[in-house]
């Protein structure tokens, strides 16, 4: 078997302990140098705090890892030629021995062959804007149509066309559920301006959907638990609205496509609200990394 899952995520599954997948694209590219470290070790430690096992996912040597020790959190924050991976690009990662850190397919496709249920990140990738256009979607979205994994997200990328993706979700059966709220978030912002069908209010309601998903043994689709950033922390809306248009006009304008599309975007939102945006992403990534926990130790202990 390929796949390397650390000694300590393999007891806590074992003795079905609470354990939450945490993707490391954020370490590898989300962040600047050596605050992306910094902040990995700070989302484990909030892991930890809410008495769960955090999993880390990663691939050095050729080897998807599930469950990451210091050292190899360092080598994936301050490494050179780090690939970023989906899950479409595991098998030529394996047989060229490569190093990369995964995205949100890649992480939840090796968490749930770990046997990790419960997976924290920031924003889900979705349907581009002028999707008739350019046909730019994620591979989050038909990754999690057949992906037995419930993720703590705060919505998605509002660089993206959310109602499209919302819809897109749909088409595909992915369950999705507001936390807390009726309004869908929108990454950055509290509310993307569209609501959800169904809302959750405790980890204990999450953990009782995840059972009915393996009691009903429909199709092996995720459930997304969208929990939005708190209000005090989201970005201004208004400074949010006003430099995303800028941005997306800076990419027309550039002609920047394909896959350079979601970093030129997020880049310039980085740069355009003197990195509030990045304050926003990290509150959002905080709250998700403690809700998961406490929903992992709400599903491990109904198991």
């Amino acid at each position: 078997m390929v796949l390397m899952v650390s000694e300590e995520v393999r007891e806590a599954l074992a003795a079905n302990r609470p354990v939450v997948a945490l993707e490391s694209t954020i370490i590898a590219h989300g962040l600047p140098r050596p605050r992306n470290l910094e902040v990995a070790l700070e989302l484990e430690a909030a892991v930890r705090r809410e008495g769960a096992v955090p999993a880390t996912i990663a691939v050095l040597d050729g080897r998807p890892r599930v469950g990451l020790d210091e050292k190899q959190l360092e080598r994936i924050a301050s490494g050179d030629g780090i690939r970023k991976l989906g899950h479409r690009d595991l098998p030529l990662a394996v047989a060229t021995g490569a190093d990369g850190a995964t995205t949100v397919s890649a992480t939840a496709l090796l968490a749930s062959l770990a046997g990790v249920r419960v997976f924290a990140t920031g924003g889900l990738g979705g349907v581009h804007r002028e999707w008739t256009v350019t046909q730019d979607e994620s591979a989050d979205l038909g990754l999690l149509a057949r992906t037995r994994i419930t993720v703590v997200c705060a919505g998605v990328k509002s660089i993206l066309d959310v109602p499209a993706t919302l819809q897109r979700l749909e088409t595909l059966g992915v369950a999705v559920a507001g936390y807390g709220t009726d309004r869908f978030p929108g990454f950055y912002l509290s509310d993307s301006g569209h609501p959800v069908d169904w809302r959750l209010d405790t980890p204990g309601q999450v953990a009782e959907v995840m059972r009915a998903q393996d009691a009903l043994r429909g199709p092996g689709s995720a459930l997304i638990v969208a929990n939005p950033v708190a209000e005090e922390e989201q970005l201004d809306p208004v400074l949010h609205a006003r430099v995303l248009d800028e941005a997306l006009r800076a990419c027309r304008a550039e002609g920047v496509t394909g896959q350079a599309v979601t970093p030129f975007l997020l880049g310039h939102l980085v740069r355009g609200t003197d990195g509030a945006s990045l304050a926003a992403n990290l509150a959002a990534v905080r709250g998700n990394v403690r809700l998961a926990a406490r929903v992992a130790a709400a599903w491990a202990d109904g198991r």
